[in-house]
């Protein structure tokens, strides 16, 4: 019962990994990526509706995004969502697909991006850390009730440690991707 806990809070710290490159994925840096575009919603016959449920997203050059609507009547409302989507994007509209074109990064959005990229790998970090809380906590709540020794508590809090202390370096690593792809102009 015991390990299947420890086993648990590992794969849900690894639940937060992957959040967390979602997170960085819709992060823009100076190439285009079609990710950016995943957190748009369009108001499609009343109801708003994910971009990706509406077009398909291609990324012909570096710097450009071509949005490719299902049905053509949505083409505008499609423009009109990424424009206010507040992504620092100009979509152009030619009767047929979205262009979106990428303009390059500026020094300081440079800097404004790292530290938005730093604050989800904290929160990632602290969702890694109320986890391990949380198992701790339940190893605790079996060792009063007798359920299991005081070295199994031990040893459970300290293999729980060990894959709090793995994914958090994960989670570093990632966050030292994100701001060198970020950084480099």
């Amino acid at each position: 019962m015991t390990t299947n806990t420890v086993k648990e809070a590992s794969e849900r710290m690894g639940k937060a990994l992957t959040a967390l490159a979602h997170e960085f994925g819709g992060v823009r840096t100076g190439r285009a990526s079609g990710g950016i575009l995943d957190k748009v919603s369009i108001e499609y016959y009343g109801a708003p509706t994910p971009l990706n449920q509406l077009a398909s997203v291609s990324v012909p050059e570096p710097q450009l995004l071509v949005v490719s609507p299902y049905d053509k009547s949505a083409l505008n409302a499609i423009e009109k969502a990424i424009r206010s989507a507040d992504l620092g994007f100009n979509p152009s509209n030619d009767g047929v697909v979205i262009r979106v074109p990428f303009p390059p990064l500026t020094e300081e959005r440079r800097k404004e991006l790292v530290k938005l990229c730093r604050h989800y790998a904290e929160e990632a970090r602290v969702a890694v850390r109320n986890i391990r809380r949380d198992a701790n906590d339940h190893f605790k709540r079996q060792e009063k009730d007798h359920e299991i020794s005081e070295d199994e508590l031990r040893r459970l809090e300290t293999e729980t440690q060990k894959a709090t202390d793995a994914h958090i370096a994960d989670i570093d690593e990632l966050l030292k991707r994100k701001e060198a792809e970020i950084m480099e102009v």
